[in-house]
Order: C-alpha cells, then sequence, then structure tokens
C-alpha cells in the first residue's frame, strides 16, 4: 500500500514540474536522453579502457618478471629501483628460496611476501595492488601495481571520449530546439486558423502540408465541424417550421377568443369555451411534441443515458395507455405474440416511440378498424417491433416524406382532421436512430393498411 502510494506522489510530482509546453518537454527530454547517452557511452568506454588496461599493464609485469629472472644468485644484495624524485608505477621484490631478500623497490615492503604463482589481487594498507608471482629454481620474483593507477588510465580514457559530447551539448541544445520548433509550426497554424475565426465560421481548417500525427487530429475536427454545422442546421429549419406550424394555432386560439368574448348568451359562450378548450388542447400537444422532437433529434445513447429496458413491459404498458382511446372509436386493439426482449437503451425515449405508433394507427385507422402490435426475438441478435393497422396506409412514394417534420399525407388528413401534428413519425425516426434502429413502412399483409417494422440490435 505504501509503495503504491509512494508511486502515486512521485507520479503527482512529476506532472507538476514537468512544463506544459510540449516544445519545452520534447526539448527537455532530448537533450536528457542525449545526456544519458553520453554517460552511459563514458561508462562503457570507462568499462572497456579499464578492461584493455588490465590486458596492456598484466603484459607489461609478466614480461618484467620474466627479464628478471636469472639475475640475482644466492646471497645477492638487495638494490633499490627509483628513487623519491623518480616514481615507479611498479612495485618489485625478490628473495631466495629460503626468505631473504634479494631486491626491493621503494615501498616494495607494503606487499607481503607470498608466492602466489600467476596474478592475483592483494589488499594491503587500504589499497588493492594487482600481483604477478614467479618462481625459479633460485629465487621468488614478485611484480605489483597499483589498481587506481589504471582506473587513472582508464577514467582519463573514458573522459576524452566525453568531453567532445559535452563541449557540444550547447550547440546541440540550440539544434534541438530549432528542429522542435520548426516541427511544431504546423500546430501554430492550426492554433492560428481556429483563433483567427468567427464564432459563426464552422469552415473546415485547411490541411494541407501537416505531418502525419497532426493530419487525423485535423480531420477529425474538421469532421465535428461538419456535424456541428448539420446540427446548427437543423436546429435552424427547427425553428423556423415550428414558428410557422404554432401561428396557425395561435391565431386560432385568438379567433376563439374573440368568439368568446362576443357571445351574448350562455349556450354560445359554453360552445366558444368548449371550441377553445380543444384549440389549447391541440396547441399544447403540438408543443409537447415539438420539445420531444427537439429533446431526440440528434441525440446518441451517451447523452439520453442508455441502460437495459424490458422492450416486452413498454409494449404492454403502452397498449393499456391507449386502450381508452381505441375503445372510443370501437378499434380493436391486439397485443399479439409478445417476446421478453431487452435492448439498450432509454426507458422513456422507447416509451414514446411505442406510444406515438399506437397513437397514429387509433388515429388513422376508420371505426370499427383493428390495430395490432407485435414483438418478437430474431435470433440472439436483433429484437423486432411491429404494429399494424386497418387504416388507408401510406403509398410507396410517400414513405420516406412521412419522416420529415410536420408532413401530413393529403390521403390521411382528412381521417386525423386537425388532431395530427405532422411529428409523430419524425420523433418516431429520431428515437430509433438514437437506439441504433432501423425502421421501414410496408403495406401490412394481414390487415391491410400501414405495417411499421422497427429491427433494434441486441448488445451482449
Amino acid at each position: 500500500m505504501s509503495a503504491s502510494l509512494e508511486r502515486s506522489a512521485l507520479a503527482d510530482w512529476w506532472r507538476r514540474s514537468m512544463p506544459l509546453s510540449l516544445r519545452y518537454r520534447l526539448i527537455i527530454f532530448l537533450i536528457a536522453a542525449v545526456s544519458v547517452a553520453a554517460l552511459i557511452q563514458g561508462l562503457i568506454a570507462y568499462r572497456n579502457a579499464l578492461h584493455e588496461t588490465d590486458e596492456i599493464f598484466d603484459y607489461h609485469m609478466r614480461q618484467m618478471a620474466f627479464s628478471m629472472q636469472g639475475r640475482f644468485g644466492s646471497g645477492t644484495v638487495s638494490v633499490p629501483l627509483g628513487g623519491d624524485k623518480q616514481p615507479f608505477d611498479f612495485l618489485v621484490q625478490a628473495w631466495a628460496l629460503d626468505g631473504s631478500p634479494l631486491l626491493e623497490s621503494p615501498l616494495g615492503g607494503l606487499l607481503p611476501q607470498r608466492a602466489v604463482l600467476g596474478f592475483s589481487n592483494v589488499d594491503s594498507y587500504g589499497r588493492q595492488y594487482r600481483v604477478f608471482s614467479l618462481q625459479t629454481s633460485y629465487q621468488v620474483i614478485q611484480v605489483a601495481q597499483d589498481m587506481a593507477v589504471r582506473r587513472r588510465m582508464a577514467g582519463e580514457l573514458a573522459w576524452r571520449t566525453v568531453l567532445p559530447i559535452a563541449l557540444m551539448l550547447p550547440l546541440l541544445g540550440v539544434v534541438v530546439w530549432w528542429v522542435v520548433s520548426h516541427s511544431l509550426e504546423p500546430v501554430s497554424r492550426v492554433r492560428e486558423q481556429i483563433a483567427n475565426r468567427a464564432a459563426d465560421d464552422l469552415a473546415p481548417l485547411v490541411a494541407a502540408d501537416m505531418p502525419s500525427e497532426l493530419g487525423p487530429l485535423v480531420a477529425e475536427f474538421n469532421a465535428l465541424l461538419h456535424r456541428v454545422a448539420g446540427a446548427f442546421e437543423a436546429q435552424q429549419h427547427f425553428v423556423a417550421d415550428a414558428a410557422h406550424e404554432l401561428r396557425s394555432p395561435l391565431t386560432a386560439l385568438k379567433l376563439q377568443l374573440q368568439g368568446l368574448q362576443r357571445a351574448t348568451d350562455a349556450q354560445e359562450q359554453a360552445q366558444a369555451a368548449a371550441r377553445l378548450a380543444k384549440g389549447i388542447d391541440r396547441a399544447s400537444h403540438l408543443v409537447d411534441q415539438l420539445l420531444a422532437l427537439a429533446r431526440q433529434e440528434g441525440r446518441s445513447l451517451a447523452v439520453l443515458g442508455a441502460h437495459d429496458v424490458a422492450l416486452d413491459a413498454l409494449c404492454r404498458d403502452a397498449v393499456v395507455a391507449v386502450a381508452d382511446a381505441a375503445g372510443a372509436k370501437g378499434i380493436d386493439l391486439g397485443l399479439g405474440r409478445c417476446d421478453a426482449a431487452q435492448v439498450r437503451g432509454q426507458s422513456e425515449s422507447l416509451a414514446m416511440l411505442i406510444r406515438n405508433l399506437l397513437d397514429n394507427a387509433i388515429k388513422y385507422t376508420p371505426a370499427g378498424g383493428h390495430v395490432d402490435l407485435s414483438l418478437r426475438s430474431e435470433g440472439s441478435r436483433t429484437v423486432v417491433l411491429c404494429v399494424e393497422d386497418s387504416g388507408p396506409g401510406i403509398a410507396s412514394a410517400e414513405r420516406e416524406r412521412v419522416f420529415d417534420r410536420f408532413y401530413r399525407s393529403p390521403e390521411t388528413t382528412a381521417l386525423a382532421g386537425a388532431q395530427g401534428s405532422g411529428l409523430g413519425l419524425a420523433i418516431v425516426r429520431a428515437i430509433a436512430d438514437s437506439h441504433g434502429a432501423t425502421i421501414t413502412l410496408d403495406r401490412s399483409p394481414t390487415l391491410g393498411g400501414l405495417w411499421v417494422r422497427i429491427v433494434f440490435p441486441v448488445q451482449a
């Protein structure tokens, strides 16, 4: 637990300490990478130089020992090599087989007289020595060297390797800054295009000479601008259509109000009040439909709030809700096959879809007709919702136009009278699109009227 907290605190500190500028981040990372590479190169050069130095000095120590064999006889007086004014890197000592010293260089007494033949490492007085021992028939010769001498020479070789990079680092920083700044110029151009345009300018950004990493971002942004432009255009058309459609019921309400004011007796006042109430109901219904369409058009399930919805339960509730309206016209409303099915969606929107389909079917079906609702699962991937009626249906040439806002077929307007708003199927299409469903209109093979078929995908 503590380790994860420490890592989280370290990550937070790293995010706070790093500059937000992408340019400065790239410059810092690149210079740091070059510095780390130079350091690693220096370490590798040091190891290689130390290895080569060991081989060279080991060879010299061995040759020195072999060149001294046979030069000292028994009882030879020891003669020191080198002096205080002329330091000697190698320590040489020789002794007879009985242990009497024959030769000893300055500081040679620092090493013990032990005949470990060949090469070995000896620690003495806080220092480490490389020792080569050779035994002949008369004496033992020992040549040693302080390992600090080898390390110092290897360090000098490694420093001479890293020094040019260290001297070139400022110039390299300038080159890195220029390359990064030049590479980020397309980002600056895109920023200037966005900053210099008006709020209502939704023209696509110029994507010429964009690097491959920035091109997809500009393309996605242009696609977003295209969708926003489409949404604005749809909103403008919607507002214009709504204003046009609201003008007629508002004018009618004004005339009915004037009729109520001019009424002289109680009966005329009652009739004018009833007409005014019906006009208010129609206007209220139109406003409700407009608000419903505004909420549904262009919305995705992520915006609407998707969850698992039992579509069969919504079908039963919708049939119960419109049963009184169907009974008032003497329409036989039936719920046929209704499989248990769940879809991913928004329950209020799906309930509105089913209710609008049934309302339309009842509205355009003559008195004494039939309306059927069914729901069936087709495999494990799709669910099909069907609404059929015995009304006049919709001509094939108009089956796409009826989904347009405020469009009412001339053949069915006489049946619905002033009750229709021309928004029912537009709302159904918007809800189906937001749920990824497909909707088709055809003639019912059993009842002869309109057959609405909606296919919902079932998500695992």
